[in-house]
């Protein structure tokens, strides 16, 4: 029998100790049928003990290696499996499924060359075993999986990284460089809860892991939680102090927490400026870190705002919004921004938006505000047309419709072409159509709040211009054109 061979040799002329030590193997061969009882009935902790038992009986037997190897496979131990496979071949080299196992052992460890060469082995023995031609496809299937998400990695390419990793990980579930590249790039993607989840599954197996200590950092970092972040940062150089991308992110999280911190110390002092140059310093640091560069766009654009910069704070805003398309302060901002340029439909848009995602009072009346601005603006703007501020006194008003009643009045364009005169006609009952509303309080109050002035009887249809006008220089035959010159006029009261 070949257990009997793989035993220790017996010494001659030693009568009990060779029936000791056949009584060795029949215990170990006991111990391996309990061994394979269990493993039948998927119990592998007590098969790995029965298989323990057989090979502490004879441990020169290879199948007992390979029996207790295919346990801890199923146990999902395979480094500890690993060595077993490779005991077994030791001790014979012609033991296929050993080589098999060995093979597989490599493989969901993530060695896909080292798994061929078993493979290779197991079908020298038996070119026609079905299984070790499988796996050898599988495992250069895994070969090719990491070259193409080497070559996408650098090409920034990481949900194909991804795709390439997780089909590598169904032939190499417990290969922990699998994981941690899947788990870095789904961070890189912003896919943070993912890749948290994949790193502290490994750190409960193995709290030391550097790699994925550098993980858990990295998806702090870019959450934004750069305290937290350098903390991982520093634990995982404490494990691998030569950890060239811990060392990076650690130094970029310290670098923005500064730049940040002092920017907004700028701003808090008034030194609006100095902001404005830390803030876009940080911008430059690692333009991978979507959060903060979406906080940072927003808090330059608060301080473009305050400079007046209103263009270039919306700019800013926008920018917020396209790295976080959640980002309320950064919407509030811009739409405050087109408030102040004018911009209503923009702003509309904006608080629209906001309210959406955040139904509260306050920006229930902001959009409500953004609204009637609007509405306003789509109306007659009788301020512009008198050419006085909002906020003009009753003699203002009247001074600004003398000057530009008089300056389009028809009798003035008498001489000039009809369009001309089209034109400076429909101007100047726009002037007496904006005179007439702002002179009177009720119809200003009404205007100013953006209601309708058809209502309660205030139909402009029904005014006559060229009346106003007479009513405000002292009635009928009150006033005349005469010129003085080429394209020179002056009126004179009678």
């Amino acid at each position: 029998m070949a257990a009997t061979a793989d035993c220790d040799v017996v010494m001659a002329g030693t009568e009990p100790e060779f029936l000791e030590d056949e009584e060795a193997k029949r215990e170990a061969e006991s111990f391996k049928e309990q061994g394979n009882a269990y493993y039948a009935k998927k119990d592998y902790n007590e098969a790995y003990n029965y298989y323990t038992k057989a090979i502490d009986m004879c441990p020169k037997n290879a199948s007992y290696y390979g029996n207790r190897a295919a346990t801890l496979m199923m146990l999902g131990r395979f480094r500890e499996a690993l060595g077993d496979a490779q005991q077994s071949v030791r001790l014979d080299d012609s033991f296929v499924r050993g080589h098999l196992r060995e093979g597989k052992c490599h493989l969901s460890l993530g060695n896909a060359m080292a798994a061929c060469r078993s493979f290779q082995r197991a079908l020298d023995l038996d070119h026609k075993n079905a299984q070790a031609q499988q796996e050898f496809k599988n495992a250069n299937a895994v070969i090719e999986y990491e070259k193409i998400a080497e070559v996408d990695f650098e090409k920034r390419d990481f949900r194909k990284v991804v795709f390439c990793m997780d089909r590598a990980l169904e032939f190499a579930p417990a290969c922990h460089r699998f994981k941690i590249l899947k788990a870095e790039c789904l961070a890189m993607l912003g896919r943070y809860p993912e890749a948290q989840f994949v790193a502290s599954d490994i750190l409960r197996m193995d709290s030391t892991n550097a790699d994925a200590l550098y993980v858990r950092g990295l998806c702090l970092y870019y959450e934004d939680c750069i305290e937290k972040a350098v903390q991982f940062f520093v634990q995982a150089l404490r494990m691998a102090p030569d950890h060239e991308k811990a060392c990076v992110a650690c130094r970029n999280a310290k670098a923005l927490k500064a730049k940040k911190e002092d920017g907004n110390k700028a701003f808090k002092e008034g030194n609006y400026k100095l902001a404005y140059e830390l803030y876009t310093e940080a911008l430059g640091i690692d333009p991978n870190n979507i959060k903060t560069n979406a906080k940072l766009y927003c808090n330059r654009g608060t301080v473009n705002s305050k400079l007046r910069k209103l263009d270039d704070a919306i700019d800013d805003c926008t920018n917020a919004v396209k790295l976080d398309d959640t980002y309320i302060k950064a919407y509030l901002r811009r739409a405050q921004c087109y408030m102040d340029t004018e911009q209503y439909e923009e702003a509309v848009r904006d608080y629209e938006k906001v309210y959406q995602t955040e139904k509260t009072k306050e920006h229930k009346q902001l959009l409500k505000n953004a609204q009637l601005e609007l509405k306003k603006s789509k109306r007659k703007d009788y301020y512009k047309i008198l050419g006085v501020d909002k906020n003009a006194s009753e003699d203002e008003i009247k001074k600004a419709y003398r000057k530009r009643a008089l300056m389009h009045h028809p009798d003035r364009h008498s001489g000039a072409s009809a369009e001309v005169q089209k034109e400076e006609e429909k101007k100047f009952k726009e002037v007496g159509e904006a005179f007439t509303i702002l002179s009177d309080p009720k119809k200003k109050t009404r205007y100013d709040s953006g209601q309708d002035l058809d209502e309660e009887g205030m139909n402009m249809g029904d005014f006559d211009a060229n009346n106003i006008f007479k009513a405000f220089f002292g009635g009928p035959g009150g006033f005349s054109f005469e010129a003085s010159g080429p394209g020179n006029f002056f009126f004179q009261f009678g």
